[in-house]
């Protein structure tokens, strides 16, 4: 059996899912089937073509529709704008293939429940991306939480900041476009979001949404605008129609937290950070500095308590036999979490067991509740802040993530 690999997109998330796939056979035991590198499909024939080449793909493609029509292709990441998720990953999972799907699922709550029902339904291994569970540090933290090292739960603190959009000169695209809620929230709220249920249990209940739009209209490219990238501009404006901050507070399960986002925070490229607080400790992990996280336990005399510093390595989760150098301090960045989740989806599509697999990847009913939080929140915000009532998570079957391999 060999797999057919493609991807959907070349731009930046979209040569992180390329990359990953070259990569993830690579990691431990040589337990997946052979690979084959098929398609890289883009609207533009320029970009696609150079993302094939770069990453030593066959071919390319510029349409998505090739690519579910090519009896070689077996597993598909679709990585596009929110908007066009939909439609292809429904067409995929009908041309019978397996789709990793990045997130957030769609641009509508409507289309994420469709394609929600669509997975469940699939014949295939239908998952969606949030690379951030797969950071050693994070999950290392997690296990702190799920072990009671931290004791009971009381806040977490959870932010990201990023400066891709604090340039009023940056081009306009469709990450500027959407409604309320589909800006920085739902860019990189999604994943703070998902990463504060992943430390401390479901949410709730969402209160104090607040948005703004601190660069009102941006100029018109006059170009194609790659990921977070520049672009040469015109000088025709238009309207920024979504929220560059957003924030809000959660109840979660057990305890509470604060949720915060920007895309205008200069002087933090990818400033994501999460701290949780618990009757017995605290855990910090922040983007910045990813092969370490900061441990504080209420242990010994209180006038020599207070953070250490703990340096990611060996007998954290993910590294022990999985980099060709897994000695202590060699360091990590976030390219490895793409590595990561490529290696736990080509595992499940391959059938290998869980027992002897990474933590699979989440599953559609997890997009959705992500998507049902967010939704809340900018429920919240239009009602001045209100608390708005989230709904419990679909019970799903993916693998508890956190286990050291």
């Amino acid at each position: 059996m060999t797999i057919g690999v493609a991807v959907i997109g070349a731009g930046m998330a979209g040569r992180a899912h390329a990359a990953a796939y070259r990569i993830a056979p690579t990691l431990y035991q040589s337990t997946l089937p052979p690979l084959r590198f098929v398609s890289i499909g883009d609207v533009s024939p320029e970009l696609g073509s150079l993302a094939a080449r770069r990453f030593g793909y066959e071919r390319s493609d510029t349409s998505w529709q090739a690519i579910a029509d090519n009896p070689d292709i077996h597993v598909v990441s679709v990585v596009v704008a929110n908007s066009l998720h939909r439609e292809m990953v429904e067409g995929l999972v009908a041309a019978g293939k397996h789709v990793l799907c990045e997130k957030p699922l769609s641009d509508t709550l409507q289309d994420a429940r469709a394609m929600a029902d669509v997975a469940r339904r699939a014949e295939t291994v239908v998952r969606i991306g949030f690379t951030f569970r797969r950071a050693p540090g994070v999950a290392a933290v997690r296990e702190l939480v799920i072990s009671g090292a931290l004791g009971r739960v009381l806040h977490v603190d959870a932010r990201y900041w990023c400066d891709y959009a604090s340039d009023p000169k940056g081009p306009i695209s469709w990450r500027y476009k959407g409604g309320p809620g589909s800006g920085a929230l739902a860019d990189i709220g999604s994943h703070a979001a998902y990463l504060a249920e992943f430390l401390c249990g479901d949410i709730r209940e969402v209160s104090g949404g607040r948005f703004a739009t601190a660069i009102p209209q941006r100029p018109v490219p006059l170009g194609p605008v790659i990921g977070h990238g520049q672009a040469a501009v015109s000088d025709r404006y238009e309207a920024v129609e979504n929220d560059d901050y957003a924030g809000f507070s959660a109840n979660f399960s057990s305890g509470v937290g604060v949720v915060q986002v920007s895309r205008v925070a200069a002087g933090h490229p990818n400033g994501l950070a999460l701290e949780v607080f618990g009757d017995g400790g605290a855990a910090k992990w922040e983007q910045e500095r990813p092969a370490e996280f900061r441990l504080m336990l209420n242990e010994g005399a209180a006038g020599t308590r207070g953070f250490r510093r703990v340096i990611i390595g060996p007998d954290h989760p993910y590294v022990a036999g999985g980099l060709p150098m897994d000695a202590p301090g060699v360091g990590l960045g976030q390219n490895e979490g793409f590595v990561y989740q490529a290696r736990a989806f080509l595992e499940e599509v391959a059938g290998i067991a869980e027992a002897d697999s990474l933590p699979r990847c989440a599953s559609f009913d997890e997009g959705v509740h992500n998507m049902e939080v967010l939704a809340a929140v900018a429920e919240s915000a239009t009602k001045g802040g209100a608390a708005v009532a989230v709904a419990p998570q679909r019970e799903t079957t993916t693998q508890t993530e956190g286990a050291a391999r």
